[in-house]
């Protein structure tokens, strides 16, 4: 779901912002469409943002809170979007640097994809066999899981991939859509 920051393009980590009206009905819309998968076990993001889509995708269901899963700590980056930080010439040389120095004040890119990467195996290793896992979590904390397994990224609203004797979904919680 979409939070008011995405819609602003801003670096919304650490920040715990809310799903906005928008991004609840295109959830609501897309729940009423039955287009979620059916999930034995839910995990979530620690984020009111990955809670609140879990809620919405599965009423009524206890979600595992993982508190590994969270989103980045975008540091000094926190809350602004690029038009911000236009002048800031860190964000320049970590805009140059492919996005892999360390945010300033904030988190290592390294070491959050580290920390997403050993939470989402121990989810794996979790797993039951015939069971279905639903994660609901940051775009970058489930591909960098997903990664982490071999896992083929596809398009679309779910990714669903065989590891091991069960399904496994992802769900992104913080979409670029419009609110």
């Amino acid at each position: 779901g979409a939070t008011m920051g995405n819609q602003e393009k801003r670096y919304i980590g650490i920040t715990d912002e809310a799903l906005c009206d928008t991004g609840i009905e295109k959830l609501l819309k897309n729940v009423h469409k039955d287009i979620y998968p059916a999930a034995d076990k839910i995990y979530v993001s620690p984020m009111k943002r990955c809670i609140q889509t879990a809620q919405i995708i599965y009423p009524g269901r206890e979600a595992v809170v993982v508190d590994d899963l969270k989103e980045c700590d975008f540091g000094r980056f926190e809350g602004k979007n690029y038009i911000e930080l236009s002048g800031d010439s860190y964000y320049q040389k970590w805009i140059d640097s492919n996005a892999t120095l360390p945010f300033p004040e904030g988190e290592d890119v390294k070491a959050f994809r580290k920390r997403c990467t050993e939470a989402f195996i121990r989810i794996v290793k979790h797993a039951k066999d015939n069971e279905s896992v639903a994660l609901v979590v940051h775009g970058q904390a489930g591909f960098s899981g997903f990664i982490a397994v071999g896992v083929y990224f596809d398009e679309g609203i779910h990714r669903k991939a065989g590891v091991g004797d069960f399904d496994l979904f992802f769900f992104a919680a913080a979409a670029d859509a419009e609110c």
